[in-house]
Order: structure tokens, then C-alpha cells, then sequence
């Protein structure tokens, strides 16, 4: 089973080794098609406290770290978009394809 990813924006950093993310859903709605956004916050850790307030971040579901905390950050992008990692290691890694044999 893969683990899922979401990007979206710290909204708080008021806990120790946690923030908060804010996800963006947009979705047309089934009748009248107009686009709705609806937000979901997670709490995400953060172990070495890198991410400020309005940071746009990647994070990764894990197994629960505390009572609500279920996500961990995997990385956070610059103002020119590029993706910077800060948990290199937490990057699931893809097996590499079986040669078949002639």
C-alpha cells in the first residue's frame, strides 16, 4: 500500500517538532459546477523545527506519532518552486525491477 503525499501551507508552528498544514481541495460541485475549495488542516512533525508560517510543504502519512499526529514533513518548497528535501531518508524507496532472464 502506498503512503500518501499532500502539499500545502504552514499555518502554524506554535508546538515543538509540529506544525500545521493547510490542504486545498478544489472541486467542482456536482450540480451547479461551480469550483468549491475546501481546507483540511494536519498536523505534521517537524523534527528539527526547520518550517516557518507560509511555507508551502510536502508531507507524508506515517504511522501515528501522537493522538493526532499522523503526517511528517518531507519537504518544503523556495519561492521559485524548486523542492528542497529535508528528510532525505523518509523518501520511500522504489525497489528496483527484476531483470528477466532470456
Amino acid at each position: 500500500m502506498a503512503k500518501k503525499e499532500k502539499v500545502g501551507v504552514v499555518v502554524s508552528t506554535a508546538m515543538q517538532k509540529t506544525v500545521v498544514v493547510a490542504v486545498e481541495n478544489r472541486s467542482p460541485h456536482p450540480k451547479y459546477r461551480k469550483i468549491i475549495v475546501q481546507t483540511q488542516k494536519f498536523k505534521a512533525h517537524d523534527e528539527e523545527n526547520k518550517c516557518q508560517t507560509g511555507d508551502r510543504v510536502r508531507i507524508l502519512e506515517t504511522r501515528p506519532l501522537s493522538k493526532t499526529k499522523t503526517w511528517v514533513v518531507l519537504s518544503k518548497f523556495d519561492p521559485q518552486g524548486q523542492e528542497i528535501m529535508l528528510y532525505p531518508d523518509l523518501v520511500p524507496s522504489t525497489p528496483a525491477p527484476e531483470e528477466v532472464a532470456p
